[in-house]
């Protein structure tokens, strides 16, 4: 079961974003409320996230709390970043809800989760221009995951169960 990627369709006014190229990991702002901190990227702000050459795996996963199959594998998600934390792996949770969300919705919603895995929201209302780019055969339907390992790299369009997602982690090894 998947969640529409609709609302990136939709005509949002975000303001304006300062034209200049930006930094590498500089977010666009960053939330901090009941001990919760999410960053804030725009799409070039988050594209190194997705291309790191070390011997790190990466788990990025694309979702949103208004997605019913994204919030029921979130749970997997924070399992298995428990279980494989220690070691040379990254996971990251990458929202897709609206930035004036962040602070009612999206912050309790960690908060009441628990969730210990990284928290990013990714604010870039043209998804037209970065969807492709992020992985060639994403539709913009979520949940969507990205397994790499330098050069290696799988994604999914797809809910996971933990023994699935545990099984991908594990064909990396």
């Amino acid at each position: 079961m998947k969640c529409s990627y609709i609302f990136l369709f939709m005509v949002v006014s975000f303001g304006i974003v300062n034209a200049q190229k930006v930094e590498q990991y500089k977010p666009l702002m960053v939330y901090e409320k009941d001990g919760v901190l999410i960053k804030s990227f725009n799409y070039e702000g988050f594209e190194p996230y997705l291309n790191q050459k070390n011997d790190t795996l990466y788990v990025i996963n694309f979702w949103a709390t208004w997605c019913v199959p994204c919030v029921k594998e979130l749970p997997h998600f924070e399992k298995l970043n428990t279980k494989y934390k220690s070691g040379k792996f990254k996971m990251l949770l990458v929202s897709l809800d609206f930035p004036k969300l962040v602070e009612s919705r999206v912050i309790p919603f960690v908060k009441n989760k628990n969730l210990k895995a990284e928290v990013l929201l990714l604010n870039d209302p043209d998804a037209n221009s970065w969807i492709e780019k992020v992985a060639s055969e994403w539709t913009g339907a979520i949940p969507a995951t990205i397994i790499y390992k330098n050069d290696i790299r799988k994604f999914y369009e797809k809910s996971f169960t933990e023994e699935e997602l545990e099984t991908e982690i594990r064909s990396f090894n």
